[in-house]
């Protein structure tokens, strides 16, 4: 019994002296924890510190960052603040705060085992005591600490809160306190910062998009990330949901309200631009510093050229607002100008909207670093990347491609037909004219050509950072080469940097804003310094761009003589204008400035009767007018390594040297090309091939038929003709272009007698399968029959061509294994009367040696 109570007693002791060591060891941790932290009645007091200013380039005030607390900071009381924002507030942030003591308990433990574990801690999960107990009680170095100890602290202060305050309090203080971005503390500030009105206006759909924002205000910001924002504002409305605060039904009408976006006025200059400067302020120095080190800030902005910008652009929007009688109506109410240094970098202007306090067009949106789907202006990245002279096969201004009717097959087996602007077909055009008069289709095929990953880590080189992810299987499904029409959304700031590095000779232009930041004694804390970006195009690619932007004659086709972007000197631009008319972009430079502008609606309204040349182009053409007054008038300096070559106008190849006729036996001999040009190439890309799409024919005077060898001279004539591709024959039979006969005289035949002058200069036969494209139907195509009209009219075109070099004799058409029409001449198509089920096309021929010829077989679906 004895030994029992001896292992008792020394068992007792060893409890009892640990629980002592355990109790010494918490009293040591809580005193080291406790032992300078603010007491809870510090949260109504806030110091007073120096204001930021914020400068343009010559020292003129722009804007001055006050404290918050130390000017017009109005706290509004907890029965002032909807319902539905405190709902909101509560369900996203903390939503067990009415029963907790004040922190998460959990959540603390967690963080102690992952700590036991060598883990990092990780933000987020505090309550929102433990929120306004960090934002309001702890210093600005300890509140952006993720340690152990800066939770635990901040978990005893919130404790400590919980006990003096009552939960109202807190949370009226939480909703008074806490920040939402862009300077706003409290609700009522950002009731008036983002919606113009006051806490107690706003909506259950405002509500949610503002109780979205503390988390993260820099990424939610819905000034410039309108569709973050929004996916932001329908996480809330689904945890409010979860909850129970409110229904899905109200939850889904909440999400679908269009918001709009203003601020109360207040003085700014440049409101966009400085409220971006302040952005990258607070990602450089933390937002404790704009309000307590008093930083001098000088930025790039010149005021005098932003106000030109500001004055132009509302000049422009009101005369598109002309609603005289007769005038269409256009509903363009926004536009956004960038205007930079393409060599520093350095924006000079910068318009988000022509009103920064308007809410009816959503004006505190600044558009300039919205992400819009750029139309035709992404272009000229497409054909940089085809220009390169170290890529496989470079193409050159001179490249012929046939502007028809073609069908592309996405990743999905979908048909894709481009179509371009004006809804015509060019037939041949060298890509100097396809660049400058964008052509739709022709630029997809150059993109088909280059490739959609090259064609992007273009982009991406030259400063699209919103093709990051393009070149990936999901982005190559989503963009597909409709990339090259604008598919891809980009920010009208880094595309108007892009464009710098075809006006600087080929280097990468980072946008740059601040020049240096100065603290409230002077003492210089970071200068930007301005130097040439990496290389990202060969310098004659850069040059080869601007002179086919800049190249007035070669756009006449779609813009005519004197458009709005021609200048009074050298300019280099292009156009952009989206399919659904959200989107309308003019960017453009000189070698001094690059000037982008877009025009539309920023709540995404489509336009109407707007076009890029008449939309945005004219506020292009007015700022780069005003901002080059007093410059020399400066030409695209051309570098070493280019070179000029003689070509044919339509076919882009050399031209025949040799000029002879030729008599009635030969049949035909090649003839020189009409109309020839002096192309720009790179040297070592000019062309080789001599043309072959012109031809003399001797016929015979009598029928206007092929004149055999037999023919007397007197009874023959000499007649000129121009063979093109065979993807072209379509549109040359539309445009009625005069073909060389297919038939020998009967009064002099040729030797052959086949009727076909192929064989008479002995030309090889082709033959085989696919020597035919079935241009009709589409592959993968789906048609609809619809009720509403007669059966009879409801017909399908099925059409063939020849592929290059085959000469036909016959062509049968086939559906589901019937026969639809035999054609013995262009064109090979005929109507086939639609019915429902699924369909296969193919077409069989032969040609004029006798062989078998094929065309791939096509299957569509045609539904009721």
């Amino acid at each position: 019994m004895s030994r029992r109570r001896v292992v008792l007693t020394w068992s007792a002791r060893i409890i009892i002296t640990a629980a002592i060591l355990l109790a010494l060891v918490m009293f040591g941790l809580v005193n080291w924890l406790t032992v300078d932290l603010p007491s809870p009645d510090w949260l109504y007091e806030h110091a007073a510190a120096p204001s930021t200013r914020i400068y343009d380039r010559n020292g003129r005030l722009l804007y001055e960052i006050l404290d918050p607390h130390g000017g017009a900071h109005t706290p509004v009381p907890l029965d002032g603040i909807p319902r539905a924002c405190i709902d909101a507030t509560i369900a996203t942030e903390d939503a067990s705060f009415y029963s907790n003591p004040g922190v998460d308990g959990w959540a603390i433990a967690r963080a102690v085992w992952i700590n036991l574990q060598g883990g990092e801690i990780l933000s987020g999960g505090s309550t929102i005591t433990q929120q306004l107990a960090r934002n309001l009680l702890l210093s600005p170095e300890e509140r952006t600490q993720v340690t152990l100890e800066r939770k635990l602290r901040e978990s005893i202060l919130a404790w400590r809160i919980a006990r003096t305050y009552g939960k109202d309090e807190i949370l009226t203080l939480y909703l008074n306190e806490t920040y939402y971005g862009n300077l706003a503390y409290g609700l009522e500030a950002a009731a008036k910062t983002y919606f113009a009105k006051s806490a107690a206006e706003l909506d259950l759909a405002e509500c949610a998009l503002l109780a979205g924002l503390p988390q993260s205000p820099a990424p939610y910001n819905p000034l410039e990330n309108p569709q973050a924002a929004q996916e932001r504002q329908q996480v809330v409305l689904g945890l409010m949901v979860k909850h129970g605060y409110i229904t899905q039904e109200e939850a889904d009408r909440a999400a679908g309200e269009d918001l709009q976006f203003a601020s109360v006025a207040f003085p700014i200059e440049a409101p966009h631009f400085v409220m971006l400067v302040r952005g990258q302020l607070e990602r450089e120095f933390g937002l404790e510093a704009l309000y307590t080190q008093g930083l001098q800030v000088y930025t790039t902005l010149d005021l005098d050229a932003q106000h030109a910008a500001e004055r132009i652009v509302r000049r422009r929007l009101a005369q598109l607002a002309d609603t005289r009688p007769g005038a269409p109506p256009r509903n363009v109410n926004d536009a956004a100008v960038v205007a930079l240094d393409p060599h520093t970098g350095e924006v000079l202007a910068m318009v988000g909207s022509p009103d920064y306090f308007d809410p009816k067009i959503d004006g505190a949106v600044n558009v300039a670093v919205a992400t819009r789907q750029p139309g035709s202006s992404i272009k000229p990245i497409t054909y940089a990347a085809a220009f390169d002279p170290t890529r496989p096969q470079p193409l050159t201004a001179a490249t012929m491609m046939v502007d028809v009717r073609t069908v592309f097959i996405t990743r999905e087996g979908d048909p894709y037909v481009p179509h371009n602007y004006d809804r015509e077909w060019h037939g041949p055009v060298l890509l100097r004219q396809a660049l400058a008069s964008s052509y739709n289709l022709v630029a997809v095929k150059v993109l088909d050509h280059v490739g959609i990953d090259a064609m992007a880590a273009q982009a991406r080189a030259m400063g699209i950072t919103t093709f990051d992810d393009v070149g990936s299987e999901d982005s190559s499904d989503r963009f597909g080469l409709a990339l090259t029409l604008g598919g891809g959304e980009v920010r009208l700031l880094e595309l108007t940097g892009a464009y710098g590095a075809f006006a600087n000779g080929g280097y990468r232009v980072e946008p740059v804003l601040i020049t240096r930041v100065e603290d409230s004694s002077g003492q210089v804390l970071k200068v930007w310094e301005t130097s040439p970006g990496e290389r990202v195009m060969d310098e004659r690619v850069a040059y080869l761009i601007s002179d086919i932007l800049s190249d007035d004659f070669a756009r006449i086709s779609t813009f005519g003589e004197w458009s709005a972007l021609n200048l009074t000197r050298p300019a280099a631009v292009k156009t952009g204008t989206t399919t659904d008319w959200r989107d309308n972009w003019t960017v453009g430079y000189t070698p001094d400035l690059v000037v982008g502008v877009w025009a539309g609606n920023a709540n995404n309204e489509p336009m109407e009767h707007v076009s890029g040349v008449t939309g945005a182009a004219p506020m292009w053409h007015d700022v780069m007018e005003e901002l080059h007054k007093g410059r020399p008038v400066r030409e695209f300096v051309e570098p070493e390594g280019m070179v000029r070559v003689t070509v044919c106008a339509d076919s882009g190849l050399l031209p025949q040297e040799r000029l002879e006729i030729g008599d009635s036996r030969s049949g035909r001999q090649p003839a020189r090309c009409a109309h020839t040009i002096t192309e720009l190439f790179i040297a070592g890309t000019e062309p080789t091939r001599v043309d072959d799409w012109h031809w003399t024919y001797t016929l015979d005077a009598r029928n206007g038929l092929l004149a055999g060898g037999a023919c007397p001279a007197e009874a023959t004539v000499q007649a000129r003709y121009t063979l093109y591709p065979a993807e072209a024959q379509d549109w040359v039979g539309w445009q009625g272009i005069p073909q060389p006969p297919q038939a020998y005289s009967p009064l002099c035949p040729g030797s052959g007698e086949t009727g076909d002058w192929r064989l008479e200069i002995g030309e090889r036969p082709i033959s085989g399968l696919q020597s035919l494209v079935l241009t009709s139907p589409d592959p993968g195509g789906c048609y609809r029959l619809s009720p509403e009209i007669p059966a009879a009219s409801q017909q399908l075109f099925v059409a063939v061509r020849p592929a290059e070099g085959v000469a036909l004799r016959q062509v049968t058409l086939y559906v589901d294994g019937h026969a639809l029409a035999t054609l013995a001449g262009p064109p090979y198509q005929a109507r086939w009367q639609m019915t429902p089920g699924t369909h296969t096309f193919w077409a069989v021929g032969e040609d004029v040696w006798g062989n078998r010829v094929e065309s791939e077989r096509v299957v569509i679906e045609v539904v009721e």
